[in-house]
């Protein structure tokens, strides 16, 4: 990896990891969500980073992907647990961390351990030539050893310049595939463990959305917030950066006609098929003979 770009990663994931360990403070039963996630991105943008992705908090049962709407009124609650998953970048350079909270009882300890346990598992599997399977072996391992069920059909993966999500697939369970790691490589590791079925299913709406194409479209409202989202250079992004400076009944039409056309993609929240508590924990990770963890901070 070319000492610049690594150097570059090695400011974002400082950045990432500071804004993590800041919302993990913020995360408190009567707090809003709006307001955390208003504070958690003002952090990462006072310190120089740009936003990977619109921080999101998902709670409970809601493994990943929910994110807070224009004048979102949702309060965490008492027994909630809440991901945090935050994206940061220098230069499209992208690192990716998340953690979990437990607003509840001594049981939901258990849960939120379980992800982190099998986050350091998965690191210390890594090598140049270690397969993904391997990694996936080690958190399927840690979290069914510790009673919860690996969350399947989400995975970690690889980082690209202005590209959050790239091959390889990370697995959270042993599925045998023999895809090879290399020295240099950027990755991010993600165990969810659940207390419910291990599987996730999309909800209906999103407030999440990345540019997937690029098409004409005839309507000049459309025109307009489609420069807007230009702007993010493919990254993902909310409504609630787009309201800022267009009207929310301009924003929600310029939407559908984009989906509509092709040209956007939405990301609705994933929710546990069995509505079982989950939890989450992330880093960015740079492959090694001694992996070099961007994200850590004080976790």
């Amino acid at each position: 990896m070319d000492p610049e770009v690594r150097d570059m990663l090695r400011k974002a994931g400082k950045i990432n990891a500071g804004a993590r360990e800041y919302g993990k403070k913020l995360v408190k039963v009567g707090a809003s969500l709006l307001d955390v996630t208003d504070k958690v991105e003002e952090f990462i943008l006072k310190r120089g980073g740009g936003l990977a992705f619109p921080t999101q908090m998902s709670r409970n049962d809601q493994a990943a992907h929910n994110c807070a709407a224009h004048e979102d009124k949702t309060l965490f609650q008492e027994g909630d647990v809440v991901k945090l998953d935050l994206g940061v970048h220098i230069d499209g350079y992208v690192v990716d961390s998340a953690t979990s909270i437990n607003l509840g009882g001594k049981d939901q300890d258990a849960l939120v351990k379980a992800s982190r346990e099998a986050l350091n598992a998965a690191i210390k599997t890594l090598a140049p030539g270690v397969a993904v399977t391997a990694v996936g072996k080690a958190v399927q391992e840690t979290i069914e050893g510790m009673g919860f069920k690996p969350v399947r059909n989400l995975c970690g993966h690889g980082i690209g310049r202005y590209i959050v999500h790239s091959a390889p697939s990370i697995p959270n369970y042993n599925t045998g595939d023999q895809t090879k790691l290399y020295d240099g490589q950027l990755i991010a590791i993600e165990p969810f463990a659940s207390t419910g079925a291990g599987l996730i299913y999309e909800a209906t709406d999103a407030e999440v959305f990345m540019m997937v194409g690029k098409k004409p479209v005839r309507s000049m409202i459309t025109r307009n917030v489609l420069k807007e989202i230009n702007a993010f250079m493919g990254l993902p992004f909310t409504t609630r950066w787009l309201v800022r400076k267009f009207s929310l009944p301009q924003v929600n039409y310029a939407l559908r006609d984009l989906q509509n056309v092709g040209i956007l993609r939405a990301y609705p929240p994933l929710i546990d098929k069995a509505h079982g508590l989950v939890s989450q924990a992330e880093h960015s990770i740079i492959v090694g003979d001694k992996p070099e963890v961007l994200t850590k901070g004080e976790e």
